[in-house]
């Protein structure tokens, strides 16, 4: 059901004002405007500090044991999947998709070794959702590795830094110069 601006204000307004209605906890209310939709979950809220990962979709995107999907911010793994994206990188780089996919497939099984079926916590930048609705966080495994920061380090990642979403930006670009300098993961 779409309802229009001066509505979804409106009731924006009721809820914030406390006209009967209260809460136990902040409402994430999100607007999108490419839809011109307001969302709001209702049910269980999830615990960050401390989730499981289901799955690793592809080297910089999981699945949380609630279906949400973490788009890890600050990196970018090879294209794993038949894409306009892996279209465009084999255009952008000169390298063939077969390369691109199998490169995409190592930062894949490194990740998924890395975070799958563990227990994590999230951390957010200035965004919390991207355009596709995925989280935008920094994930810490339980032992304190700083998994965005890892994939880098390891050599199975390269930079994407999307303003405002910049807080480890200088760290995870020492650790690519590292990485490659090095030649590890991908780089060798």
């Amino acid at each position: 059901m779409k309802i229009n601006l001066k509505i979804a204000m409106l009731i924006l307004a009721m809820f914030f004002s406390g006209s009967s209605f209260s809460f136990s906890q902040d409402v994430d209310i999100k607007y999108n405007s490419d839809k011109g939709i307001f969302t709001m979950p209702f049910g269980k809220s999830y615990d960050y500090s401390n989730i499981i990962v289901q799955r690793a979709v592809d080297g910089d995107t999981l699945v949380l044991e609630n279906g949400e999907r973490v788009r890890l911010i600050g990196i970018d793994t090879p294209e794993l999947h038949p894409s306009e994206k892996l279209n465009r990188d084999s255009q952008r780089t000169g390298q063939d998709i077969g390369t691109i996919k199998k490169m995409g497939e190592r930062a894949y099984e490194f990740t998924k070794k890395l975070v799958e079926g563990k227990p994590v916590s999230l951390e957010f930048d200035v965004e919390k959702y991207d355009k596709y609705n995925r989280l935008l966080a920094y994930v810490y495994l339980k032992d304190g590795t700083f998994v965005n920061a890892e994939i880098v380090k390891q050599g199975y990642a390269s930079l994407m830094t999307f303003p405002p979403n910049v807080k480890y930006a200088e760290m995870f670009n020492k650790l690519y110069s590292e990485a490659r300098e090095n030649r590890r993961g991908l780089w060798e």
